[in-house]
């Protein structure tokens, strides 16, 4: 299945804002990976995963390319699990120096509204979404 195509219809054409800029180049490839995953989008709201608050941590063996996310998600029944593993996966693979990756779902603590960034409130709230 092309998940990307189920993605782009989902998200009804809205464009991903840009990352945020950062000051300084990432020290190490966790943080090149975490920096990367500002490209993905939830597929329900237009601000990134990271945002969001649904990456809970980056690890990185940089030797061997590969990358671990750690990701919660809103629900255990979340119907865009799927997608947002298959976007993660693509996204970082794009990523030269990274050729594995591993996701890992933790559900503890649950997901709540706090772990939303300031600057995806400010996202949503653009759109109308309060949180």
């Amino acid at each position: 299945m092309d998940f990307g195509a189920v993605l782009r219809e989902t998200r009804g054409g809205r464009e991903l804002p840009p990352p945020p800029a950062f000051a300084e180049p990432a020290a190490d490839l966790a943080e090149r990976a975490r920096r990367a995953l500002y490209e993905v989008a939830d597929p329900e709201f237009p601000i990134s995963i990271v945002d969001l608050g649904l990456v809970r941590g980056v690890e990185a063996d940089e030797e061997a390319g590969a990358v671990t996310v750690h990701l919660t998600f809103t629900a255990t029944a979340c119907p865009c699990m799927d997608f947002i593993e298959w976007d993660v996966r693509q996204r970082l693979l794009e990523l030269e120096e990274i050729r594995q990756v591993e996701i890992v779902t933790g559900w503890d603590p649950p997901w709540t509204t706090a772990a939303i960034s300031a600057r995806g409130r400010r996202l949503l709230r653009s759109v109308g979404v309060v949180t």
